[in-house]
């Protein structure tokens, strides 16, 4: 929390510009491609990550798929968790965040420039709708990033909390590959207090094709997909 609060005090002075830039190009996406608007987001975090001292190292991005639309299904660590994946994933990508989440200054203008989802945990209805949005976007090529977890504990040591099993239903429905991503001390990054140099790993791991995990149950898919999550933080911890 130290360092989230080193980090806004630090660019305070940058705030209004770029929060004004980044409302601005949310709210003409006729005027500017889906590229320069992921870009704009990427601006930002790399600010932020040169002013709270971050460093963010990227394994296996020849694992992405080329072509074709995919769910990375990251563990969550902390609020830097999909800043770090998004430094490392070059291609435009999507989130799926709760919606208490999603509407505070900045956070708004990030999830918007990514024309994200906002899901309501208590409204089961509006949150089938948003597993289907995100399932038709994908199978037009789209990606996205969700954390199965659902949230996260604070200062969690690299541990996986369980995967919820409907958080895979919009993998099942759209068929398209599913490809685990491993954060490793993610979590000291915002959750720390200290400001010391920091050290994020994101790890993309090998995908699972829709051949693979075909006729499986949600359940199943949760718990494949957490257990080689876990292998490889522990390969490299």
């Amino acid at each position: 929390m130290l360092r989230f609060l080193y980090v806004i005090l630090l660019n305070l002075f940058r705030a209004p510009f770029m929060i004004t830039r980044m409302r601005y190009k949310a709210d003409h996406p006729e005027k500017y491609s889906k590229e320069q608007r992921y870009e704009l987001n990427r601006q930002a975090i790399r600010i932020m990550c040169h002013t709270g001292k971050i460093r963010t190292v990227c394994y296996g991005k020849e694992n992405l798929p080329e072509d074709g639309g995919y769910i990375m299904y990251p563990n969550h660590q902390g609020k830097f968790d999909a800043l770090a994946i998004l430094l490392c994933h070059e291609l435009p990508c999507s989130i799926v965040m709760d919606i208490k989440k999603s509407k505070s200054i900045l956070v708004r203008e990030f999830i918007d420039l990514l024309e994200g989802k906002r899901l309501d945990k208590t409204d089961v209805r509006q949150a089938m709708t948003i597993i289907r949005e995100v399932a038709n976007e994908v199978k037009e090529g789209n990606r996205y990033i969700l954390f199965p977890e659902g949230g996260y504990e604070f200062n969690n040591k690299n541990r996986v909390a369980d995967f919820k099993p409907g958080s895979f239903k919009s993998a099942t429905m759209s068929k398209a590959p599913i490809v685990p991503v491993a954060l490793i001390d993610s979590f000291q990054v915002f959750n720390s207090l200290n400001v010391k140099p920091v050290t994020a790993q994101v790890h993309f791991l090998k995908p699972i094709s829709y051949e693979e995990y075909r006729g499986m149950k949600t359940q199943e898919i949760a718990r494949l997909v957490k257990t080689r999550i876990e292998e490889e933080i522990a390969a490299y911890t």
